[in-house]
């Protein structure tokens, strides 16, 4: 077999694997991506949603389809919640594939390469390095690394492979692409309530050309033997809301799971997880771009110093990743703590009484001058302080951010 060297080989040429190709492409180092499908960008297995903040970062703003302003979230009996402000963006919908491509290929040109079709088979630990076997167009190829990311995915072969544990939770995704939804022009739309997406929400998002995604997401515990497919029918036949869907027409449909919650090991002796892979998902909105996008960022410039030094035990890679990523787990764990406890864990009897609560003019201007899509605890804290009506959970709520 031919035998190839690298200091650092990417599993995943997602926009995870791709940022972290670039940035460690620039640190000097000479960096290899596999993508095990045949172009780049496909599967497309999200909402496509992207935050200013990590546009900002590789600023593939061309492959934005719409820009939103805000979300109109819609309470399990109707109540109407909206959060937003017209005229200020919030985040953008953008076209996955060429979003995607577009980051990959910021990593070439910053010196990384990329192998389509390639999908690794074995890997070895061994002095100095990790041995990796690969199919690569079918073909048997070896290669050597410093050190192996694992950017590939919820269902991570590098994390598997590893025993690097498994994320929290691993939500399941079903979401459709449909033509025939009149909408509000640069509006999201949220619906919530157990019979749609039981601890969760199902959105409609506006997403270029007249077209619509169309999505939910849950748990199977909460599923409790129901199909995703199911609920997404139970949506668009809600007694509430079925005269909005009854003109649609699907032309897409795509299902994938959602891991959020890190997992126990995101580092092993010359192996390091990121994005989905590392269960990076955020536990209110599934978004994973952004917290990969940072994981990578806060550390790259010392992972390349010890790359470069070959100082890359497991020890020497907790040293590096412990206080940024101890500070993101955090976070997220206080972040899925909030959620469950003003959504997740509610009834809808409960929801619809929050719901009431959250469309009050004061709380609705206290959303609108903290809410952060990124940053989600704030707001959470600020509800259970300042809103009378959510006081009676701060005790609980402090209970549980002290277990988390």
């Amino acid at each position: 077999m031919d035998r190839w060297d690298y200091d650092v080989v990417i599993v995943g040429a997602g926009p995870v694997g791709g940022r972290a190709a670039t940035l460690l492409s620039h640190d000097g180092l000479k960096v290899l991506m596999l993508e095990e499908h045949e172009e780049v960008g496909r599967p497309f297995q999200c909402a496509g949603l992207v935050t200013p903040s990590a546009m900002d970062v590789v600023e593939g703003y061309h492959t934005v389809l719409e820009e939103v302003d805000g979300a109109l979230i819609h309470g399990p009996s109707g109540t109407l919640v909206p959060v937003g402000t017209e005229g200020t963006l919030r985040t953008y919908v953008v076209c996955r594939k060429r979003f995607d491509q577009f980051v990959v290929q910021q990593g070439m040109e910053a010196g990384a390469e990329l192998w389509l079709n390639t999908v690794p088979t074995a890997a070895d630990r061994e002095d100095g390095g990790v041995r990796l076997t690969v199919l690569r167009d079918g073909e048997p190829v070896q290669l050597t690394t410093k050190l192996l990311i694992g950017a590939d995915g919820a269902h991570s072969w590098t994390r598997r492979t590893f025993k690097m544990g498994r994320p929290k939770e691993l939500m399941i995704g079903f979401q459709t692409e449909v033509v025939g939804y009149e909408g509000r022009d640069r509006w999201l739309e949220m619906y919530s309530g157990s019979a749609i997406a039981p601890g969760f929400f199902a959105w409609v998002i506006p997403s270029g050309f007249g077209t619509h995604r169309i999505g939910l997401w849950s748990t199977a515990d909460r599923l409790n033997g129901r199909s995703i497919e199911s609920c997404y029918q139970d949506l668009m036949d809600h007694p509430l809301w079925k005269d909005r869907f009854e003109h649609t027409q699907e032309i897409a449909r795509y299902c994938g799971p959602v891991p959020s919650g890190m997992v126990k090991h995101t580092v092993k002796d010359r192996v390091m997880l990121l994005g989905d892979a590392a269960g990076m998902a955020k536990p209110t909105t599934g978004g994973g771009i952004g917290p990969g996008f940072h994981q990578i960022q806060c550390i790259h410039e010392e992972l390349a110093s010890a790359v470069r030094s070959n100082q890359l035990t497991e020890k020497d890679l907790k040293a590096i990743t412990k206080q940024p990523w101890s500070v993101m787990k955090k976070e997220q764990d206080r972040a899925r703590t909030l959620r469950n406890l003003l959504v997740s864990d509610c009834t809808d009897e409960v929801l619809d009484k929050h719901f009431i609560n959250f469309a009050h003019p004061d709380t609705l201007s206290l959303i609108n001058a903290i809410g952060d899509i990124e940053k989600p605890v704030p707001l959470g804290m600020a509800l259970l302080k300042q809103v009378p009506a959510f006081r009676p959970l701060a005790l609980k709520a402090g209970v549980r951010l002290l277990l988390s």
